[in-house]
């Protein structure tokens, strides 16, 4: 690098694109504003990260003061920003109000280089957030902090919900360019009066002043105001990609060009109140898409019923309670398999914490009494105490839900992007055959106004804001009734299906009712110690003859172990004891019967226990309403209740017992490499690798935690009724767009007739434009709620 110096020249800045001071600094021929500007530009070249000034002229932000970061060093404020801390590795989120393009993404996610201390950086542009994970061994908080402040990302540090907190903001950058789009035009307007109504002799020396004045209100229309749509134009570009701004970028240009030529050369008034009507309109239109964008997803992150239930303990007796009604102090009981849905302090009982909800990795941790174990975290050993230390964050959850630790399947192009991508090259073949063809015409005036006319009325926000305005209000809808799916592509997803795959126990049964008959001699005693083994188990058996037990009183137990679909074993009050499946109970025991949950307390087998499991209410109905659809059984459970299953199937659908995890697995795999996009249906236990790979998976839950990273979506036990109802919605979606659609074609077809005859003025089809989008969303709106009413979801 070349020593730094001071000059007097005025330019702009390399880095922020600050007007530069009389007294500037300079480093590598480049000039910078302030000392802060110069010492980023340093950090980027040193570390090889100039890349950054590649997507964007000027990308920077201009260096504020870092203040005071002494209290980031405090560890009670350290422990409450942070999202995740374990060993050497911690995680937090932070909102920077500076994200603003695609350069300011490149460099935050680029962070590893300027620190090697920084694991990992991801980032959310539309909620202006990045998650960073870093060594807290190597680099402090403050001194992260202090790194994204030198480089001009400042974050914006709150102890509350600075999520939620910003959520609702309002752009004001959007509006005050409205604002001056609104007065530009209201004055382009004025000013082109006259030639609107005839020029009297008189009025023509005006004329040409009147068309300067407006060259000069068009400068700051197109290149200040509508500055955003050449910018994504560019960077669409650069990545060999044409987006939806391309079009508009190019009309606004194409405007401002025919406006200075014409003022320039005398030629006629040009188009300014054309361009600066556009701009308006289209800041309008993108203000009304921002807003619902937020509305739709607040509601998504905030107001949306979330069916999931954690176990409080009040007074030492156990209580199912609704997350969103935990506060700080509660005590929870985590069992075997459960998350943990706030960041709480362990209380009692030996954790063994699967944190890969969070981190990727799926190594368990071990965690001691007294320390905190965060919200995502899934125990995999005997249930444990905990004390809420933080209120729960649906959205936080929601987030961890979508997290691309369990995105494994390929990324599918829904219907959106298989149509929107062809649209602006069809838009832009037919502008310039139409211009063309009027030049060919002799009629230069007729060209420029047809290829106007086209680009601006072929409108590509209908294309935008139909998919993701009508699968949200489908969620909206499924939320209310219980069934709470992940996104709006899973809702797509979901429409594809065409095999559905249940389990039985706790699917097709209710874990709420069930007979319970034991078959052998168990004394007070040894309930109690039955009943503390099988407390710290979610599945539905445990569950049932606990219930039956009816024990007040339960023992500490230790070295827990639940293997999946088979049973459990531990030490109660220095006794082995083991219950579930014969294959559980130790060698040589002599079991005749293979049925029920055999229950073995120091190599002395006890007994069974029988269950009638209570089928849900409906089955019968429920599976000629499905039909059309491939239908299996796959239950991990003797055949038993064969004889049942085969009077509520039908006698086409396939039914298998004894099916361990990965032979249901394996079942799922087979039908996919069929070509069949397979509906799984489990309780999210036993079944967590089936309903992963599945197309679409869903968890089902009745006041307990099922809550699975792989599931697409998590349902209400008792609307399993409702199950063809959703398949139906979600299909009646996918109609709605193609519908909308068809109304976008059959407008962009009208429009484009008369666009291309040069007969419909540019302006008129500003005006028809943001119409057109309005009339989309209205139609979606009202479309959804008709196609909800109709399959009797509202």
């Amino acid at each position: 690098m070349q020593d730094q110096h001071k000059t007097t020249t005025e330019l702009l800045c390399y880095h922020c694109g600050a007007d530069l001071p009389k007294v500037k600094y300079q480093v590598d021929n480049k000039d910078f504003c302030c000392a802060g500007c110069l010492g980023v530009y340093k950090i980027l070249s040193e570390n090889n990260l100039c890349n950054y000034y590649v997507y964007n002229a000027n990308p920077g932000k201009q260096l504020q003061s870092d203040g005071r970061l002494e209290y980031l060093d405090e560890p009670k404020i350290i422990n409450q920003l942070l999202d995740y801390k374990q060993d050497n590795t911690s995680i937090i989120t932070f909102y920077v109000p500076a994200i603003h393009c695609s350069s300011c993404i490149w460099l935050l996610e680029h962070l590893y280089k300027i620190n090697p201390a920084i694991f990992s950086s991801r980032i959310d542009f539309l909620k202006k957030q990045v998650t960073i994970s870093f060594n807290h061994e190597e680099i402090s908080l403050k001194q992260l902090v202090e790194t994204l402040n030198h480089i001009g990302y400042e974050p914006a540090i709150n102890l509350q919900d600075v999520v939620k907190e910003h959520k609702s903001a309002v752009d004001k950058a959007l509006i005050l360019k409205i604002a001056v789009a609104g007065f530009l035009m209201g004055n382009v307007m004025l000013f082109s009066f006259p030639e609107y109504f005839g020029l009297s002799s008189f009025e023509k020396q005006f004329q040409y002043l009147f068309g300067w004045l407006n060259l000069a209100f068009s400068i700051p229309a197109a290149f200040y105001c509508g500055r955003d749509y050449f910018i994504s134009a560019i960077n669409s570009l650069k990545h060999k990609h044409i987006n939806l701004d391309t079009p508009l970028a190019l009309i606004i240009a194409v405007l401002f060009i025919r406006t200075a030529v014409e003022v320039v050369f005398n030629l006629g008034p040009g188009f300014a109140d054309t361009l600066t009507g556009l701009v308006f309109l289209l800041l309008l239109g993108k203000w009304l898409k921002q807003r619902t964008y937020h509305h739709i997803s607040f509601d998504r992150d905030y107001r949306s019923y979330f069916p999931i239930a954690a176990t409080a303990l009040i007074d030492g007796v156990e209580k199912p309670i609704a997350i969103n009604d935990i506060k700080i102090g509660d005590r929870l009981w985590i069992r075997n398999g459960e998350l943990v849905p706030a960041d709480a302090i362990l209380m009692k009982g030996d954790a063994w914490m699967d944190m890969s909800f969070v981190t990727g990795e799926s190594e368990p941790v071990h965690k001691v009494l007294g320390e905190i174990i965060y919200a995502g975290g899934k125990q995999t050993t005997e249930a444990i105490e905990l004390e809420v230390i933080k209120p729960v964050s649906q959205s936080y959850l929601t987030g961890l839900w979508n997290s691309e630790n369990y995105k494994e399947h390929a990324e599918q192009q829904n219907f959106n992007d298989s149509v929107a991508k062809y649209f602006s090259l069809v838009v832009f073949f037919v502008a310039f055959c139409a211009t063309a063809f009027w030049l060919f015409q002799n009629d230069s005036h007729k060209a420029w106004s047809a290829f106007t006319a086209v680009i601006i009325v072929a409108c590509p926000c209908v294309l935008a804001l139909s998919t993701p305005f009508t699968l949200s209000a489908i969620l909206s809808i499924f939320d209310k009734k219980g069934f709470y799916v992940k996104n709006t592509d899973a809702v797509e997803a979901l429409a594809k299906c065409d095999t559905i795959i249940f389990d039985k126990t706790g699917t097709l049964t209710s874990s709420e009712g069930a007979s319970i008959h034991f078959s052998g001699v168990l004394s007070d005693e040894e309930n109690r110690i039955v009943a503390s083994l099988l407390r710290n188990s979610t599945h539905p058996l445990s569950r049932h003859i606990l219930k039956a037990l009816n024990v007040d009183h339960f023992y500490e137990i230790s070295n827990y172990k639940e293997v999946i679909g088979k049973g459990l074993r531990a030490e109660v009050n220095d006794r082995v004891i083991y219950a579930g499946h014969t294959s559980m109970l130790p060698i040589g025991l002599g079991v005749g019967h293979e049925t029920g949950v055999h229950i073995a307390i120091d190599n002395v087998y006890k007994g069974y226990f029988e269950i009638k499991q209570e089928w849900r209410s409906g089955l019968a109905k429920l599976m000629i309403n499905l039909s059309k659809f491939k239908l299996l059984v796959l239950s991990g459970d003797s055949d038993k209740d064969h004889s049942v299953l085969k009077v509520i199937f039908s006698k086409s659908t396939h039914i298998k017992f004894k099916q361990s995890p990965l032979q249901k697995l394996e079942a799922v795999l087979l039908l996919q490499k069929a070509q069949n996009n397979v509906l799984m249906l489990g309780d999210g236990l036993n079944d967590a690798g089936a309903l992963k790979q599945s197309d679409f998976g869903i968890a089902l839950t009745d006041n307990i935690n099922n809550f699975t990273p792989g599931c697409d979506a998590i349902l209400k036990g008792d609307e399993l009724n409702l199950l063809p109802n959703f398949i139906q919605l979600s299909k009646d979606g996918l109609k709605i767009i193609k519908i909308s659609f068809a109304i976008a074609i059959a407008y962009n077809c009208v429009g484009i007739f008369y666009a291309v005859q040069g007969t419909l003025y540019p302006l008129v089809a500003a005006v028809l434009m943001p119409i057109s989008t309005v009339t989309i969303i209205s139609f979606t709106t009202l479309a959804t709620r008709w196609f909800a009413k109709k399959n009797k979801l509202l």
